[in-house]
Formats: structure tokens, C-alpha cells, sequence
């Protein structure tokens, strides 16, 4: 990607991700779930900003998306066909 403003929103997508996974393996998660959820809300944050920023950023046009759509072939072998 040439856009900075793409890297620094990946970036923190990338940071709240696994503020997420470390917060959701923590021994606290069992005891108080508060900072697993508030974890995953950042991240969903950060990762909606990116996705918006893509959608209007001409350096990123060639970029997939985060996450596959539902719909999305799940093998090499289905894109072949």
C-alpha cells in the first residue's frame, strides 16, 4: 500500500486485534469479561475505519478486504473450477 493513512489505520487494527486475543486468553477473562468485550469493540473500530478509508482511497483499490466475504470460495481448488 502507498497510502500512509492506509498503513497507520492497518496498524491499529492490527494492535487492537491482538489486544483482543491476549485480553480474551488472559485468567482475568474467566473472572470479569468487561475488558474482552471493550477490546473487541476497539478493534471493530479500528478495523470498520479501515475498511471506510479503503473504500475511498485510490491506493488501496487493489487491496482485499479484511475479512472474505460470506460467499467466498474456501479452496484454491473451487477458484480453479
Amino acid at each position: 500500500m502507498g497510502c500512509s493513512t492506509c498503513r497507520n489505520l492497518e496498524r491499529a487494527y492490527e494492535a487492537g486485534l491482538s489486544e483482543y486475543v491476549e485480553a480474551r486468553a488472559s485468567v482475568c477473562y474467566r473472572v470479569s469479561t468487561v475488558l474482552a468485550a471493550q477490546k473487541n469493540v476497539d478493534m471493530e473500530r479500528a478495523r470498520y475505519e479501515l475498511e471506510e478509508h479503503r473504500i475511498v482511497c485510490a491506493s488501496a483499490a487493489s487491496v482485499p478486504a479484511l475479512l472474505p466475504e460470506p460467499d467466498a470460495p474456501r479452496s484454491l481448488r473451487q477458484l480453479a473450477a
